[in-house]
């Protein structure tokens, strides 16, 4: 199953996980890191890893709050959510990490 426009590409490396972060960041929009099992991806919720990081600066900080998802749920999708708060929508969605079953 295909996870957005992202996963139609092969696995970001590090390097390109951290450019979006730093494009989130650039754009001033505000992060949040969500996950979700694999037989429920397709469902419209998935659920929030902590929460949203309003106005956060640090790129690391963002790659980090996902790798801590990544680790405490290894069986989850995982995806950055970056909300823009001047159009009041989304600026982007990526899964970041895909559960090591699917």
């Amino acid at each position: 199953m295909k996870l957005g426009t992202f996963s139609y590409l092969p696995a970001m490396t590090p390097q390109q996980v951290r450019k979006q972060a730093e494009y989130v960041v650039a754009r001033g929009w505000n992060a949040a890191i969500e996950h979700v099992e694999p037989k429920h991806a397709a469902d419209t919720y998935w659920t929030m890893w902590r929460l949203p990081m309003f106005g956060e600066k640090s790129v690391e900080r963002i790659i980090a709050e996902a790798d801590a998802c990544h680790d405490a749920h290894p069986a989850h999708h995982v995806r950055l959510v970056a909300y823009d708060h001047l159009r009041q929508t989304l600026g982007t969605v990526m899964v970041l990490y895909r559960a090591k079953s699917a």
